[in-house]
């Protein structure tokens, strides 16, 4: 595999620098540069941005309104929008739900829900986890009871990310009690201001209300609202999250977290010397870095494959599991890094008040909090320990 890049490949490169210096405002890339959160204004607008470029949605065939680049100009993007400090793309609408609609949706579906996702006028969340359904997804209770042209839906989603901001939910639910666990499952879009849907907050660790518990008391949902068949949508469940897991791995991410950690170990002294010079601390940052370098050629290939048709298969649950482990060691050492300036815990700064000032290094304040939020990282998506199984039993046939 030639991991070299091409004249056209590192032109595009230049293309794509030049597009974040001239478009990523200044105070955004600050707040991701710090680690300060992100309002929902944050996200819309640099979705906006993305968008009025024609980038927004790299993946998606240009039928539809996307880039469709090709599987190195993806990696290209990602690694120098991250490398920029640019906010993440939130990815339920376009890099989760949109494929299940390209693959397995109706012509009406497409037409009408994947332009409200580029526009920015639907905003998606998962509804896939429950409460003692959450690596065992296939164990969900969420019920669909058809009634003439609807689905009444009751029933609870828990750690529904992002979803305080959402309009519209993809739902995993039950429509046939009776039928083995994986078969009586169905895929259902659900309008979150429809009567009988409630959105409670849960504070996380890191002092963050990031996700949410969702209730759904007798909640009426069109039946044109079902995606593909019913009762096939543990089908349609894989091949979803067979695209999460992949984007889980985030390379980009950890490449700018590496980036971040060598300028921060360079000027950190321990013992009268630079930290990047204690040899228990360089041999961690250097085991990162090696496995960040390997995880990243396996990540090609599988965007590859995706890029020509394929689903990612079970390799990318080999990717989950490299990818969160590297982005939690990472944190784990930048906080390391930070040391006694990790402790204080800053909620005013963290939200992005610009008159609350740090206390020591700029890095300091949200490492700890990073690191903390950083541990959700081997769970969801389908827990390592899960993954682990997976490729057991997909790929060395145990």
């Amino acid at each position: 595999m030639d991991l070299s890049y091409t004249p056209e490949e590192e032109a595009f490169r230049a293309e794509v620098r030049a597009f974040l210096s001239e478009k990523l405002p200044r105070h955004l890339s600050e707040k991701v540069r710090l680690g300060k959160r992100l309002t929902k204004s944050d996200m819309e607008s640099w979705h906006a941005i993305l968008n009025a470029q024609g980038w927004l949605a790299p993946n998606w065939p240009k039928e539809y309104g996307g880039a469709e680049w090709d599987a190195v100009q993806r990696m290209i993007f990602e690694e120098e929008a991250c490398l920029a400090h640019a906010p993440r793309i939130v990815p339920f609408g376009l890099s989760m739900l949109a494929p299940v609609l390209m693959a397995f949706g109706s012509e009406e579906q497409r037409q009408h829900y994947l332009p409200r996702i580029l526009s920015g006028e639907d905003w998606w969340c998962q509804g896939y986890s429950e409460p003692g359904a959450g690596s065992d997804l296939a164990a969900l209770k969420t019920r669909a009871v058809r009634d003439g042209d609807h689905y009444v839906v009751n029933g609870q989603k828990t750690w529904t990310t992002l979803g305080q901001h959402a309009n519209w939910i993809f739902c995993l639910v039950r429509t046939d009690a009776d039928a083995k666990k994986q078969e009586g499952i169905s895929f259902l879009l659900i309008d979150m201001n429809t009567p009988g849907v409630t959105v409670r907050p849960i504070v996380l660790i890191d002092g963050e209300a990031e996700v949410n518990e969702v209730f759904f008391d007798d909640v009426r949902v069109p039946v044109e609202n079902l995606v593909g068949e019913e009762n096939k949508g543990w089908t349609y469940a894989k091949y979803l999250l067979t695209h999460e897991r992949t984007n889980i791995a985030g390379v980009g991410f950890s490449n700018a977290a590496l980036a971040t950690l060598k300028h921060v170990a360079a000027s950190t002294q321990s013992g009268g010397k630079p930290l990047d010079q204690n040899p228990y601390f360089a041999a961690r940052m250097a085991q990162a870095e090696i496995d960040l370098m390997a995880m990243a050629t396996t990540n090609l290939r599988v965007v590859s494959a995706a890029a020509k048709g394929q689903a990612p298969g079970p390799e990318s649950s080999m990717l989950k599991i490299k990818g969160t482990v590297i982005r939690q060691e990472l944190s784990s050492l930048l906080r390391r890094a930070a040391g006694p300036d990790a402790m204080p815990f800053l909620p005013d700064y963290l939200d992005g008040g610009d008159n609350v000032p740090a206390e020591g290094p700029e890095h300091a304040p949200a490492a700890a909090p990073n690191y903390f939020n950083m541990r959700k990282l081997s769970i969801f998506g389908g827990s390592n320990e899960i993954q682990r199984t997976i490729i057991t039993k997909a790929i060395l046939q145990l």
